[in-house]
């Protein structure tokens, strides 16, 4: 699960167990996985199980969030976001009352460290994969709203980029009710907070460029040629630039039309010849390959490329034909 560096809203020492009131489940705090403005997300035991509870002073807050990932559930059977598995009232002494809910535990790694570990090939694999989740969310009247990269993580066996906390989840056409600046349209000033699909688009676009900037960096007095500017100065993200722009600028008119470009970008990129050497998400040090001429064996850089990415590169494939099937 993501980690935040905000202040518990709640401080609950590890070891403290929490009954609710109405069902009566015990779950054992074991440390602070992330908070928010609402409320704080534990790890926590419930039968030798993990399990991620999220606790509240609001109960409107929950009861807000315990719908989304009810939503979620229904939505054409995919599973978007962590599965529900409990919603209940605390009541730590006879004045005190908290709503909390429980959900799945998705263990996994960051999106940043995953790319690092894996390639930069495995980006744009990501990027549809979560494109087509966004579709399904937003065909249900849903915008998630605070789309960055500490709201998600990718679980393995497959590798998938999956949601862990949808406290910024809008419906459709009210105001964005959380964001955070830096992946926000309104602060980059392309945009309102209107809670519509494109406001998730150009967090995606944000998403991306942070891969390659995790510093981030300031809007500067023209946001937008700030933003584009990053783009150019960066090999990798210059092969999705025609993507990036328009999700920028908000030019796409569902997920599912940025999906099917993205991917249609990632099938060109791998019909290119392999540059001598080429930057990784993980480091700036530039690798040379030997001439394929002046060896017998396989190149270097298909050894350095791996299974992992050949496998990648046929889910592109499969991604694209299934994108493309739907038009």
């Amino acid at each position: 699960m993501g980690i935040s560096t905000k202040k518990p809203v709640f401080n609950l020492r590890p070891g403290t167990k929490i009954r609710g009131k109405w069902h009566q489940n015990t779950y054992q705090i074991v440390k602070v996985l992330g908070s928010g403005a609402i409320g704080t997300v534990y790890l926590a035991l419930y039968n030798q199980r993990s399990v991620a509870l999220k606790i509240s002073h609001q109960p409107s807050a929950i009861t807000t969030e315990v719908n989304v990932l009810k939503a979620f559930e229904k939505a054409q059977g995919k599973r978007l976001g962590p599965s529900l598995i409990d919603v209940d009232d605390w009541v730590p002494k006879q004045a005190d009352s908290y709503s909390f809910y429980v959900m799945e535990y998705l263990k996994g790694q960051s999106l940043n460290s995953f790319i690092q570990q894996k390639g930069d090939d495995w980006l744009g694999i990501m990027m549809i994969q979560l494109l087509g989740d966004l579709h399904q969310l937003h065909q249900i009247g849903w915008v998630f709203g605070d789309l960055k990269p500490e709201n998600l993580i990718v679980t393995h066996s497959p590798s998938r980029l999956r949601w862990i906390d949808v406290g910024g989840t809008t419906k459709q056409g009210r105001a964005i009710k959380e964001y955070t600046e830096f992946y926000d349209r309104g602060y980059w000033e392309l945009g309102s907070r209107k809670a519509d699909p494109a406001y998730d688009l150009f967090a995606v676009a944000m998403v991306m460029i942070q891969v390659y900037y995790p510093d981030r960096f300031d809007k500067g007095h023209q946001p937008y040629q700030t933003l584009m500017n990053k783009i150019k100065a960066n090999q990798q993200l210059r092969s999705y630039r025609t993507c990036l722009e328009k999700a920028l600028r908000g030019q796409y008119s569902s997920s599912a039309q940025m999906q099917k470009e993205l991917a249609q970008k990632i099938a060109e990129k791998r019909k290119q010849p392999i540059p001598r050497s080429q930057p990784s998400a993980a480091t700036s040090k530039q690798k040379s390959y030997t001439s394929v001429q002046q060896k017998s064996s396989p190149p270097k850089w298909l050894e350095s490329l791996g299974i992992a990415t050949v496998t990648g590169v046929l889910y592109v494939f499969y991604l694209l034909l299934q994108v493309i099937s739907t038009f």
